[in-house]
């Protein structure tokens, strides 16, 4: 149970995707119901929770864009709220996310300004989304400048996790799912050694039930600190802010948890420098790295990352906070001056050499 400006409950279990209907009734007497995927959730679990929501009573309707960050614009944003609009879609009605991070992000941002709010369910059906952006209620598009730099804190009112397709995911697309691995690596360099620890000797796909619920307790706890991202909550960002930058430089082919998995080896090697951690932590975040498939360094240089690092929505002022390790489980925020941004970039990327 998440309790924020909404309280809610995150039910994580197997084989409960056929349920979703029936959970939701729970929350929400029969009304319209429209379904937010893309074009290859769609065929995949779409007609699933449709039917268990028609089974309770509810109507639906649907709207299915491209898959791909390329989708997480205003064209796409727009179009979601124009349909909504000529479907009459009203406020006692409920919009379900139900993909991955880009339809989390996309839906949860529609739902939190059409009407100026409506309910909104999470239905996460990747790793990466089930342990990250389904929980907390941050919501985003993407501008041309850079990544997640229009959204809102909005939070849903339930979150149904199907271990179940998780599990699938890890047989089927071990790309997509290492993306996810990426997260949970770096909830266990914040806040759990024992989590990394698992991580980093077992495959997940055999613990990961225990994965996705440490992960879901952390940002839980860090949530019901910080809703709004002032403080605390912002040890969530370790890594993102050089991952960001390798995301929109790669155009977004290189999916967002591969560059998390990047910029956690960076975080890694820029604490070190800097005198944050005492210990040299970048070979053990390497290791967990190669283990499960995931990047360690990146081609760009410097001066193409820290262009894209300047518009990054963590930068205040002439300030932007980088998230550092200390040591394996705690994390602390590094104020670091805007011009001496270019400096931390080139002395990680040097290391790689």
């Amino acid at each position: 149970m998440v309790k924020a400006s909404r309280e809610y409950e995150i039910v994580v279990g197997r084989n409960i995707l056929c349920d979703a209907g029936k959970m939701i009734k729970k929350i929400a007497k029969p009304c319209t119901v429209c379904i937010v995927t893309d074009d290859v959730v769609n065929n995949l679990y779409s007609e699933i929770v449709k039917k268990s929501l028609e089974d309770e009573g509810f109507s639906v309707i649907k709207f299915v864009f491209k898959n791909g960050e390329q989708s997480k614009n205003i064209a796409v944003f727009t179009e979601i709220l124009e349909f909504l609009a000529k479907n009459r879609v009203t406020r006692s009605d409920i919009i379900i996310a139900l993909g991955g991070g880009v339809i989390g992000d996309m839906a949860g941002f529609v739902a939190s300004v059409y009407l100026r709010g409506i309910p909104l369910v999470q239905i996460p059906t990747t790793f990466l989304s089930a342990i990250d952006s389904s929980v907390g209620g941050k919501t985003a598009i993407n501008l041309d400048c850079g990544k997640n730099l229009a959204g809102t804190f909005y939070q849903p009112s339930l979150v149904i996790c199907d271990l179940d397709i998780l599990s699938r995911l890890s047989r089927t697309s071990s790309y997509i799912f290492s993306d996810g691995i990426a997260e949970a690596i770096k909830y266990g360099i914040i806040a759990d050694e024992k989590l990394f620890n698992i991580i980093l000797n077992t495959k997940v796909n055999d613990c990961l039930e225990d994965v996705v619920t440490h992960c879901i307790k952390i940002k839980r706890d860090l949530v019901l600190k910080d809703e709004f991202d002032k403080g605390l909550r912002q040890l969530l960002n370790l890594g993102h802010t050089f991952a960001h930058s390798i995301e929109k430089c790669s155009e977004y082919k290189i999916s967002h948890g591969h560059a998390v998995g990047i910029g956690l080896a960076m975080a890694a090697k820029a604490s070190y420098k800097l005198g944050i951690s005492k210990d040299n932590l970048y070979p053990q975040i390497k290791e967990v790295l190669l283990n499960n498939g995931l990047p360690y360094n990146t081609t760009y240089t410097a001066d193409e990352l820290v262009t894209v690092a300047l518009n990054d929505k963590k930068r205040s002022g002439e300030y932007i906070n980088l998230v550092l390790p200390v040591m394996i489980g705690n994390c602390v925020l590094y104020k670091l001056r805007i011009e001496e941004l270019r400096g931390v970039f080139r002395m990680v990327i040097e290391a790689n050499k």
